[in-house]
Order: structure tokens, then C-alpha cells, then sequence
């Protein structure tokens, strides 16, 4: 045990596993599976919205959302999340986590209901009322990211740290594949209860009334499983080191982690007390001390989570083309409006259960074996690779033969993602940051992620387009190809390898040795101790 380490965390770090950690990470994780569930299901339902709301019977296609319409029913909810992760962060370290945990479920739980709900005498009253409440979901779902991996980050011990909170993380892969499933059941019983011909052979009847349920009832079905955890995130105690760090209430930290791990242990206020005055627990977020001593950790974990997420989330792109290219999704005016949501849930479920799932807990298998920082070397590497062998030849995979290719390359890059920076980046910032500032510094962590999410799902929507307009979406205007976008979407996969390195590897260390938090002094001169020397080495050695 460290000299200045308090019992009650220590005893947290070198804890077996137990039944504890398991259900903190089912907990935790089911906000994650929400967040999920409600980010992605919305895509399954645009092209039904459209088809409800903008079809003009007399084309020869059927209605898809306007460019402006489109961006703002998928985009507003990464606007509430990014703004979410930032106030909840903060929040968090000024509150607590559990006071503020409860309410960010809470509000998930009433906007998944009240989007169903979106009400209006016209489309643009529906898709007005849809944007406000998606935006305030989002705002709730940022809340989860700082606070669960803070929260996990805290009960774990830290030999096996690293996996549980990646578990909570790839909760988000079931709730991607939840989400199609829930599609896929409520389209097929809706496609066989009110049968309809395909927009090609009657284009006024192929979308009949009741499909304005569909895309209500799967939105609304997000308020279950938040639902369902909400007792027991209300149960769980606050942390030890939240109670005994930041509130400095070292008798209710050793009492509520007593319950938790069954031993007994002694408050030490005295030694709270000395540990709590040294200068590394004083310094604050904008001073020069954290700067200092993380402010390469905090520039790391940011532009390492926007460059992963401007690759990641641009993903939209491209499945459109895999999908219709491999016959999953045939074309528009060939399906009925019911059916045309099941085909793309469909393509979504098997995508989901074959590279994302798979990815998520291939990291949570070998995260404590070889480290964050070796696995997000890796990912940023693989999918860089993928990247430019997708991009160079592009010309190549789209002959029709060569289709199957394309589909394992893509296939490739997104299981590197998950089993990479996807995880990673959301893992690290909730180990190497003081207790006082965690989850704030995770927050705008995320943050900075979700502004690299706006640019890869609508920047590089727009710069995909092609400069040949007959083959361009409806109301974009020209951009540099899909080629092009590919090419820089490598550049941006290489850049994330690159800014890795600031990144400190965490594995096996405890909380407090990563963020300085037990350290004796820091001299006037901006020599650290020996110990933050040691913490702050990026590689692993």
C-alpha cells in the first residue's frame, strides 16, 4: 500500500473481483446501451420520415428528408450530447456523481418517450417538436459518458480497471443491436398486418397510415431500459473517492465501501486531512500546476477522441453504398415504406453482429493484458491502413466483382475502431486525472470527441458528394467524391496514431499514482516528485 494511500481505496485497488464490480458495470452499462440504442435508431427511421412526411406522389421515387431536415433530426441529438458531456462533467466533480447520475437517466428516460410523441398539424411542426426533444435526450446521454466511466473507474481495482470500464463501454454494441432488432420485429409485424405494394406498382398506397407508429414505437422503446435501471442507480453509493477526496468525508467513504466490499475499515480522517493539504490536491483546472502536470494528458485524450470520431461517425458514408452494393437494401421504388425499414435494420443488426460487437469485447478481453496505449497504437494503425487500401484503389472495389472486398475492408476498419481508440479513448481519461477534476476532464474529453462526430456524419456528407450531379443526393451540393473524402479520412486515422503518444499508459496503476494525487510536494521550480516522473511516461515500459 502507498505511504499516503487512505485504506478505503486502497482496499478498492487490490479487491478481488466480485459481485460488486458486476453490477456496477450492468448499471453503468445500461445507460451506455440507451445511449446507444437512442443515437443509432433514429437512423433506422429517417428514411421512413421521409417517405411519411416529403413524398410526392407524382415522382418517380419516393420522398427522402430534405438535406437541412435530414442533418438536423440526426445531428441535433450530437449537439445536446456534446453540450451534455460538458455541463454533467462538471457538474459531476461539483455535486457528486451519484446526485447527478440519477438525473441524467431520468432525462433520457422522459425524451425517448416525448420524441415518440413529437406532435404537429404539419411536418414541419413534427420534425420541430422530434428536434427538440432528440436534443435534450442527446444532452442527457452526454451526462453518461464522464459520469459512468468515472464512476467505474472509481469502484474497479486496478488490475482489472481497464476491462470493466470497457465493458460499460461496449454495452453501446448491444444497444446498436438492440436497436435493429426492435426494427426488425416492429416492421415485420407491422409488414405483415397491413400489407402494401412497392412505390413502383401504386406510389400513393405503398405507405400506409399505421406506419407512423413504427418509427414512434421504436424511438419510444429507448425509455425501457433506462427505465428498468433507474432503481438501482438511485441505490448505488456515492464513490469512496469522491466522498473521501472531494467532499473529504473520509467516516461516510469508509462506511459506504464497508457495505460494498463486506470488510471493515478505518476512516483515517487525520490522514485525510494531511493529504488533502498538500499542493497536489490544491491546483485547479486552469492553472498553470495542471497544465503543467496534465495539460499534454488532457491535449492527448481530446484530439485523439476528435480525430477517432470524425473516422468513426462518418461511417454513413459509405453504408448506403455497401448495403445496395451486396443486395441487402434494394432500391427505394422497389419496397414499400414498412419494408424499406426492415431491409435497413436488417443490414444494421448483421453489421453490428459482426464487426461492432465482436470489436467492443475483443478490447475488454485484452486491455489489462496489453494496455490502452498498445491498443490504441494498433486500432489508429489498422484503420489507417484499411483506410487508404479502400481509398487508392477506390476505383477498383466498385466494379462489381470486386464488392465482397470493399465489404471486408470496411468491415476491418470498424472492428479496429471498437477494438482501438473507440474504446480506449473513452477508458483513459477516467484513470489519469486528479478525483476533483475526472469527470469534468473526461467530459470535455467526450466533448471534443462529439465535435469530431458533427464533422464526420455532416462535413464529410457534404464532401462526399460527387462533382458529376446526376449522381449526387438530392440538394447537396458538389464535394470532393467519396475517393477524396477516404483519402483524408487515412490522413485523419494516421494523425490519431500520432497524438497516442501523449497519451500515459494506465494499466496496473492506481488512480492516485496516475494523477499525482499522493505526492509529498511540487517545488517552486516545476520539479515533480519522483512518482509523477514515473506517471507521466507515456510509453509503457
Amino acid at each position: 500500500m502507498a505511504k499516503d494511500q487512505l485504506q478505503v481505496l486502497n482496499a478498492l485497488d487490490v479487491a478481488k473481483t466480485q459481485l460488486y464490480h458486476f453490477t456496477a458495470i450492468v448499471i453503468a452499462g445500461m445507460g451506455f446501451f440507451t445511449d446507444a440504442y437512442d443515437l443509432f435508431a433514429i437512423s433506422l427511421v429517417t428514411k421512413l420520415l421521409g417517405r411519411i412526411y416529403y413524398t410526392d406522389t407524382t415522382k418517380l421515387k419516393p420522398g427522402t428528408l430534405p438535406p437541412h431536415v435530414a442533418s438536423s433530426v440526426t445531428g441535433v441529438a450530437l449537439v445536446g450530447t456534446l453540450m451534455g458531456q460538458l455541463f454533467f462533467g462538471w457538474l459531476g466533480d461539483k455535486l457528486g456523481r451519484k446526485k447527478v447520475y440519477g438525473l441524467t437517466l431520468l432525462l433520457m428516460i422522459v425524451c425517448s418517450l416525448a420524441s415518440g410523441l413529437s406532435l404537429g398539424s404539419s411536418r414541419r411542426g413534427v420534425m420541430a417538436t422530434l428536434c427538440f426533444f432528440r436534443f435534450w435526450l442527446g444532452f442527457g446521454i452526454g451526462g453518461d459518458y464522464p459520469l459512468s466511466a468515472t464512476i467505474m473507474s472509481e469502484y474497479a481495482n486496478k488490475r482489472t480497471r481497464g476491462a470493466f470500464i470497457a465493458a460499460v463501454f461496449a454495452m453501446q454494441g448491444f444497444g446498436i443491436l438492440t436497436s435493429g432488432v426492435v426494427a426488425l420485429i416492429v416492421s415485420s409485424a407491422f409488414d405483415h398486418a397491413y400489407r402494401a405494394p412497392t412505390y413502383k406498382e401504386l406510389a400513393s398506397a405503398s405507405t400506409v397510415p399505421q406506419a407512423d407508429y413504427i418509427w414512434r414505437i421504436i424511438l419510444m422503446f429507448g425509455a425501457v431500459p433506462a427505465a428498468l435501471t433507474f432503481y438501482w442507480r438511485m441505490k448505488m453509493p456515492e464513490t469512496a473517492r469522491y466522498t473521501a477526496l472531494v467532499a473529504k468525508n473520509a467516516t461516510q467513504a469508509a462506511k459506504d465501501m464497508a457495505k460494498v466490499l463486506n470488510v471493515e475499515l478505518d476512516a483515517e480522517e487525520g490522514k485525510l486531512e494531511r493529504i488533502t493539504r498538500k499542493p497536489a490536491n490544491q491546483y485547479g483546472l486552469f492553472s498553470k500546476e495542471f497544465l503543467r502536470r496534465h495539460g499534454l494528458h488532457l491535449l492527448g485524450t481530446t484530439t485523439t477522441w476528435f480525430l477517432l470520431d470524425i473516422a468513426f461517425y462518418s461511417n454513413n458514408l459509405f453504408q448506403k453504398d455497401i448495403f445496395s452494393a451486396i443486395g441487402w437494401i434494394p432500391h427505394a421504388e422497389d419496397m414499400n415504406a414498412v419494408h424499406e425499414v426492415y431491409r435497413i435494420a436488417r443490414a444494421q443488426t448483421l453489421i453490428a453482429l459482426c464487426s461492432t460487437v465482436p470489436g467492443y469485447w475483443f478490447t475488454v478481453a485484452f486491455i489489462d493484458i496489453i494496455g490502452r496505449f498498445t491498443i490504441q497504437l494498433i486500432g489508429f494503425f489498422f484503420m489507417t491502413v484499411f483506410m487508404f487500401a479502400l481509398a487508392i484503389p477506390y476505383n477498383h472495389w466498385t466494379h462489381p466483382e470486386n464488392r465482397f472486398g470493399f465489404v471486408v475492408m470496411y468491415a476491418l476498419t470498424f472492428f479496429f475502431a471498437n477494438f482501438g481508440p473507440n474504446a480506449t479513448t473513452f477508458v483513459v481519461p477516467a484513470e489519469i486525472f486528479p478525483a476533483r477534476l475526472r469527470s469534468t476532464c473526461h467530459g470535455i474529453s467526450a466533448a471534443a470527441g462529439k465535435a469530431g462526430a458533427i464533422v464526420g456524419a455532416f462535413g464529410f456528407l457534404y464532401a462526399a458528394q460527387p462533382k458529376d450531379a446526376s449522381k449526387r443526393d438530392a440538394g447537396y451540393p458538389a464535394g470532393i467524391g467519396v475517393k477524396y473524402s477516404l483519402i483524408v479520412l487515412g490522413c485523419v486515422n494516421a494523425l490519431g496514431f500520432f497524438f497516442t503518444f501523449l497519451v500515459p499508459e494506465p494499466k496496473g496503476k492506481s488512480l492516485e499514482e496516475l494523477s499525482g494525487e499522493n505526492d509529498d510536494a511540487v517545488d517552486g521550480d516545476g520539479d515533480a516528485s519522483e512518482m509523477v516522473a514515473t506517471t507521466n511516461r507515456t510509453v509503457p515500459v
